[in-house]
């Protein structure tokens, strides 16, 4: 299949979750017909380039059949595609909109999730190398990268309250795998986060290039949708509903212990040290 085209700007935009706009996005996302534009060939699973369009409306899409999905040895349950939705769901509970609409749907391929087409502001930096052995102000240290040659140079993120919070959601969904590729902010000022099939194993796997603030006290807001989270994860409550059929009961049990893990230390993560914390590569 050829490189994907340029598809012409999109009528419809994600906006607060709760709004109409976003009702739209979703429900076009939900039931649009799909055209398969190309296929993003970096990727190690089928990830295709699409347009959506319904009633005269149309947005540029991400359509990553299940069938197109490499087996996992140590995710055994489930699929990439509902986890992926599983994190949308998750960041809509939080109200922060970090995920970009997803839905699980039929396609050309068969069952796959389809997620909105977000497009990132190449001018926007939100992470750097620095021939430093300290962060610059407004810049967070994860650690020290071999640049080659014998060189090193230090990996920083930026001091930016939406990468706190992603920080937090990902700390939630247990994130195996936050590279710098997956961040994409906006000329809009809004901060988006995508591939999240790597995610929600009941086992500790949070890899990740936001270790910033680890072991730094957590910013009130984010208690405050911990909180939120928490009941939401009762097991009578909503969200836990949602992603019980999304995710495995053991997987949801996992979720409901991370938040309250968090909640009880109010404190970012810090490295296991039982596996790598950063992956690989990192963008």
């Amino acid at each position: 299949m050829s490189a994907p085209e340029r598809i012409p700007p999109r009528s419809l935009t994600p906006a607060d979750p709760s709004g109409p706009a976003s009702l739209a996005v979703y429900d076009l996302l939900a039931h649009g017909e799909l055209t398969v534009r190309g296929r993003i060939r970096e990727a190690s699973n089928a990830v295709l380039q699409c347009s959506v369009e319904r009633d005269g409306e149309r947005a540029a899409c991400v359509y990553k059949p299940i069938a197109g999905e490499r087996p996992l040895w140590d995710f055994p349950d489930g699929n990439l595609a509902q986890r992926e939705v599983a994190a949308y769901e998750l960041s809509r509970a939080t109200g922060w909109d970090l995920v970009p609409p997803t839905v699980l749907r039929d396609g050309p391929y068969g069952r796959g999730m389809c997620q909105l087409w977000i497009d990132a502001d190449p001018e926007t930096a939100l992470l750097a190398l620095v021939e430093h052995d300290e962060p610059g102000p407004g810049w967070k240290a994860v650690g020290f990268a071999d640049v080659g040659e014998g060189r090193t140079a230090l990996l920083v993120h930026a001091d930016d309250a939406r990468l706190r919070r992603l920080a937090v959601l990902d700390a939630v969904i247990n994130n195996g795998d936050r590279k710098g590729g997956h961040l994409l902010p906006t000329r809009g000022g809004h901060l988006y986060a995508i591939d999240h099939g790597v995610t929600f194993n009941a086992d500790d796997k949070l890899r990740t290039l936001l270790w910033g603030w680890a072991g730094e006290p957590l910013p009130q807001e984010a208690v405050e949708v911990l909180e939120r989270l928490a009941a939401g994860l009762a097991p009578d409550g909503p969200l836990a509903a949602r992603l019980g059929e999304l995710i495995t009961p053991a997987e949801t049990g996992a979720v409901r212990e991370r938040v309250a893990r968090l909640l009880s230390t109010r404190r970012h993560p810090e490295p296991s040290g039982a596996w790598p914390a950063i992956p690989w590569p990192p963008v």
